[in-house]
């Protein structure tokens, strides 16, 4: 400390020093956490993508085995009016 400056003005710069100092601290560690943040999101974004178009994937092929399971249901239920329709035919 110096002693031809008032304590009052060697107090205020000691505070005014320690408050930049914490601030650059501040800036330094946000930017840290940011770049991290970044190649978490880079890490964990693939894996997330990949899941969805694999469900997407799932998805489609349940609809598919729906769509197939209808296709025979109307196919057998087709067939069955036919066999009727010609019974019907056979007995006038």
């Amino acid at each position: 400390m110096d002693d031809d400056k008032p304590i009052l003005e060697q107090a205020t710069e000691a505070i005014g020093s320690a408050a930049m100092a914490t601030a650059e601290a501040a800036k330094t560690v946000v930017k840290k956490v940011r770049k991290a943040a970044r190649k978490v999101a880079k890490r964990v974004t693939p894996k997330k993508a990949v899941k969805a178009s694999k469900a997407k994937k799932a998805g489609k092929k349940s609809s598919a085995k729906k769509s197939a399971g209808k296709a025979v249901k109307k196919a057998g239920k087709k067939a069955v009016k036919k066999a009727t329709r010609k019974k019907k035919k056979a007995n006038r």
